[in-house]
């Protein structure tokens, strides 16, 4: 049993994406407990990479700060280890296929095993090649999370059936960022993966407001928040975790 099931135990859950080292680690490890204590069901941990392609201009900004700063994977698995004396809900990395690749696959898996990370999100690793990755997860006891875009069609059964601990719904076309509304059809897209899969499913992308955390909860189990969330690290700095704290209050609140 995954425990990121655990995070869907208790009605809607709200997961919150925070890009590891931006200011800087201490104020990273703040900003979750502080998430945490405020309601968070699961905790989104974004490795930073040179180039993550799937991120829009804020994710993308924090990643080059946090690099700016110094931060490397082993003082990332440094972090989680700190976190896992008193935090409890799941955590997943999200990163991208180079940054596991260069540190070494096998180390870099069999670490977050060791350290509590309970699940990986490769937005750039396709379903059809995710293999290579998906057997040393399988391994470890690691869940490999796959994504559905608007642009998986006919494939949406056959990744939801294989998915592992939950789906990431993407929202809508292009990359991640705050919108003021989502268009897409999700209902269907949500419709076809409840017909496949047996991991609860969340949606993410360009959710920022109670009202769309509330809409997206309702069509699926589960809201993804991340650019607002790295707006107000970009915005306050050191002293961004109460902000972050009183900004998943409220976000879970609309989920209850």
């Amino acid at each position: 049993m995954s425990n990121i099931a655990s995070a869907f135990d208790h009605g809607k859950a709200f997961i919150a994406f925070l890009t590891c080292g931006d200011p800087d680690l201490e104020t990273t490890a703040a900003a979750v407990r502080e998430a945490v204590r405020n309601g968070a069901d699961l905790i989104e941990l974004g490795i930073p990479f040179s180039d993550p392609t799937a991120e829009g201009p804020v994710i993308q900004e924090a990643s080059l700060r946090a690099l700016t700063g110094g931060v490397t994977t082993d003082m990332i698995f440094g972090l989680v280890r700190s976190l896992r004396r008193d935090v409890s809900v799941p955590m997943v990395f999200m990163t991208y296929a180079n940054v596991v690749y260069s540190y070494g696959a096998e180390r870099f898996i069999t670490l977050c095993r060791e350290n509590g990370i309970d699940g990986l999100i490769l937005p750039d690793v396709p379903f059809e090649e995710k293999e290579e990755f998906h057997s040393l997860c399988r391994e470890n006891g690691v869940d490999l999370i796959s994504l559905i875009a608007p642009t998986s069609d006919n494939r949406i059964s056959m990744i939801a059936r294989e998915a592992e601990g939950f789906i990431y719904i993407v929202s809508s076309l292009g990359v991640t960022g705050t919108r003021s509304e989502i268009t897409t059809d999700l209902g269907s897209i949500v419709r076809l993966v409840r017909e496949s899969a047996k991991v609860p499913c969340a949606i993410g992308f360009g959710i920022s407001t109670p009202e769309q955390a509330k809409k997206m909860a309702g069509l699926s189990d589960g809201a993804i928040v991340g650019s607002a969330i790295v707006k107000l690290m970009a915005r306050y700095g050191k002293d961004a975790p109460p902000y972050v704290g009183a900004y998943v209050r409220s976000m879970k609140e609309a989920l209850k």
